[in-house]
């Protein structure tokens, strides 16, 4: 009986040790295996550390060399710009100086007058309005403006914010923008339709505007009660950190780091003052914002801060409303392009740079105000913008885009052999 039980006790001991044994080998394993995807996990965050850091060295010298080649042929005196790629800004910087007169440099937080790049913004604060319920896109002018009058009583009663903002209230181009360089209010402006004669019905033909755009701002203070730049800062600037921007010239002139614009005498640069035009037509030109500024908020229109305003409330202002005839503009020739619609402050282009390549959507605007000369362009299917901020009026302007365009696709969609072990 004794040497039974100690038989049995030495069977369980050895068991014992058996099942100890084991699960130390499987600990040992389980450790090993974690042990190894960490080690993966650091080798791969750091190959991502070591090819940004060769493609943003890559990205510098790139545009370095391209602007430095545009500053010294004589085409730019200086250029303020801004590179988003998904959620990151991957540049924000300056080439060439602020002034020929001058020394300093354009930097990321140099200013600039936007022009008509201040149209998008108008665009985006309207869907914003309209997703909150304080306007829709096919209100009446008349319902928030009733001293507006444009041809008859009933083309003045079908005339909607949707035509204002796609340049397609039929008014001849241009109209009235010797009134809004003349410093007239728009709610004046407003009122003197009457004297312009419609060239179609509204919603039928696009033809591009100024003071009829501006008539958005009026709209937006009577359904509000708050003016555009209260509206934008509130909703848009303060929320996105966009701390440099401005709405009017007094703050343009008491800024310390200004890119002031020029205009070319003979071969040579002169610069010229700063003009206080437009700022009473602050949704279709009265924009100041620096490179940085503009980064944040193409950021955002990819739809990187959905706290701010949802992507799909945003992207209301891409869907085409009109399309663009012709091929003379100067987007109409970039490479690859099929056709080119407008919006709600943004023209929407479609290109397709090759012929098995997929087609490719880019919404773009261009800016020009007191010799300054601008583009932007998001690129909605790769998560990519670009701003180029010139202060002078420059044909560089008009291939700019896609330019840099290629200059990243070749960055940063080229394979970078990196060896296994950083």
């Amino acid at each position: 009986m004794q040497r039974t039980k100690l038989l049995l006790g030495t069977l369980l001991l050895g068991l014992f040790l058996f099942v100890l044994t084991d699960s130390t080998v499987k600990a040992d394993d389980s450790k090993e295996i974690i042990s190894n995807s960490n080690l993966v996990k650091t080798l791969a965050e750091k190959r991502e550390i070591k090819l940004y850091g060769i493609r943003q060295q890559a990205l510098n010298e790139a545009l370095a060399t391209y602007f430095v080649k545009a500053i010294n042929s004589g085409d730019i005196v200086g250029a303020g710009v801004s590179i988003v790629r998904g959620d990151s800004v991957i540049l924000s910087n300056g080439f060439g100086k602020r002034s020929v007169d001058g020394i300093e440099n354009v930097d990321g937080e140099t200013l600039f007058r936007l022009g008509s790049i201040s149209k998008g913004f108008t665009g985006v604060l309207a869907a914003n309005l309209e997703s909150e319920g304080k306007i829709n896109w096919n209100d009446k002018i008349v319902e928030f403006i009733p001293n507006f009058k444009f041809g008859d009583k009933i083309n003045t009663e079908k005339v909607e914010i949707a035509h204002l903002l796609s340049h397609t209230s039929g008014t001849p181009y241009h109209s009235f923008t010797n009134l809004v360089e003349a410093g007239l209010s728009m709610s004046t402006i407003a009122g003197r339709f009457d004297e312009v004669q419609p060239i179609s019905e509204p919603g039928l033909q696009y033809s591009y505007q100024n003071a009829m755009f501006s008539l958005s701002q009026e709209i937006m203070l009577k359904a509000t009660g708050k003016n555009i730049q209260t509206l934008l800062t509130d909703k848009f600037f303060k929320p996105l950190g966009m701390e440099s921007i401005s709405m009017d010239h007094q703050t343009l002139l008491n800024s310390q780091n200004v890119a002031v614009p020029h205009t070319k005498r003979g071969s040579k640069w002169k610069s010229i003052p700063l003009k206080n035009k437009y700022y009473n037509a602050i949704a279709a030109g009265g924009i100041n914002a620096s490179p940085l500024d503009m980064a944040k908020w193409m950021r955002f229109l990819l739809g990187h801060n959905p706290e701010v305003m949802s992507k799909a409330s945003v992207e209301q202002v891409f869907k085409p409303f009109i399309e663009l005839s012709g091929h003379s503009k100067y987007y109409q020739r970039w490479p690859g392009h099929l056709k080119s619609a407008y919006g709600f402050g943004w023209r929407v282009h479609t290109i397709k740079e090759k012929e098995k390549s997929s087609e490719e959507t880019i919404w773009h605007h261009g800016g020009s105000v007191n010799s300054y000369r601008n583009e932007i362009a998001l690129f909605p299917g790769s998560d990519l913008g670009i701003c180029v901020l010139l202060n002078s009026n420059s044909k560089l302007a008009k291939i700019v885009i896609p330019d840099i365009h290629a200059i990243v696709k070749n960055i940063y969609e080229q394979d970078i052999a990196l060896p296994v072990s950083l």
